[in-house]
C-alpha cells in the first residue's frame, strides 16, 4: 500500500521483504532515503540501521509500534533521521519524506555560508563537519553526522551563545511541530555530544535549558 501511494506521489520504490534483501540491496546501489521497518523478517530494522551506519548517512525514517518507546529511542541513538508510528497515513509518511529529502539537498541557487567557531569547521554545501586538534589548523578528518544531527548543529551553531528553542529546532530541523511526548531531539542532542566530544577545557559544548531548548557554547563565551 505504501509502495503504490508512494509511486503515486512520483517516487521510485525499491521493497525489501526483510533485513538480508534490504542489505543486499544496499550494498548494490544508492538510495535518497531509506524507510525501514523495525519488525523486518531476519535482521531487524534496528540491526539494518546498524549496519547501515558504520557506512553511510542516508537519511532514514524508522517505522515503529505504536507506542514503542524504546524501539524509537534505540532507532535514534543508532542515528535515525525520523520515526512514524505504525499503522501510519501514507500521506503523513510521504509529508515526513519531502521533509528529510528538502534538508538533504540544498537550493542550487542559494550557497550556504561556512561556519567557524573554535575547533569546529563547517561546509554546509558539502555537508562536511570537521574538528581542528588542538593548536592545529588542519583537520583530523571529517565527524560523520547523519542529516539530522548536520541540520541540528548547524542550527545551533548559528545561534551559538543563544537559546534555541526546542519548538524552532523541531520546526526548522525536523519539519513538524513539536509533540509533548517526542524526544527524537534529546537522542539527537545526545548523539552530537558523544561525536563531538567536549572542548578542550572540559566544558560541555551543548547546554541544555530543560523546558526551554538548546545553547552552544562558544569556548569565547565561557567565563
Amino acid at each position: 500500500m505504501l509502495k503504490e501511494y508512494l509511486e503515486s506521489e512520483q517516487c521510485r520504490v525499491t521493497t525489501a521483504s526483510n533485513g538480508h534483501e534490504a542489505l543486499r540491496l544496499l550494498g548494490e546501489r544508492d538510495f535518497d532515503l531509506l524507510v525501514l521497518d523495525i519488525m523486518m523478517p531476519g535482521p531487524s530494522g534496528i540491526e539494518v540501521l546498524k549496519q547501515i551506519r558504520t557506512t553511510r548517512s542516508t537519511p532514514v525514517i524508522m517505522l515503529t509500534a505504536r507506542g514503542d518507546d524504546l524501539d524509537r529511542i534505540i532507532g535514534l541513538e543508532l542515528g535515525a533521521d525520523d520515526y512514524l508510528a505504525k499503522p501510519c497515513n501514507p500521506r503523513e509518511l510521504y509529508a515526513r519524506i519531502r521533509a528529510v529529502l528538502r534538508r538533504s539537498v540544498p537550493p542550487a541557487t542559494h550557497r550556504q555560508p561556512e561556519i567557524d567557531l573554535d575547533d569546529l569547521h563547517m561546509i554546509p554545501d558539502r555537508r562536511e563537519l570537521r574538528i581542528r586538534a588542538s593548536g592545529k589548523s588542519d583537520g583530523h578528518g571529517p565527524v560523520s553526522l547523519t542529516q539530522t544531527e548536520f541540520d541540528l548543529l548547524y542550527l545551533l551553531l548559528q545561534h551559538a551563545g543563544s537559546l534555541v528553542s526546542k519548538s524552532e529546532i523541531s520546526a526548522r530541523v525536523l519539519g513538524k511541530p513539536l509533540s509533548q511526548w517526542d524526544r527524537s531531539i534529546d537522542m539527537h542532542i545526545s548523539n552530537l555530544r558523544k561525536k563531538l566530544g567536549k572542548h578542550h577545557n572540559g566544558r560541555e559544548r551543548i547546554q541544555t535549558l530543560r523546558g526551554s531548548g538548546y545553547i552552544y557554547r562558544a569556548r569565547a563565551n565561557e567565563p
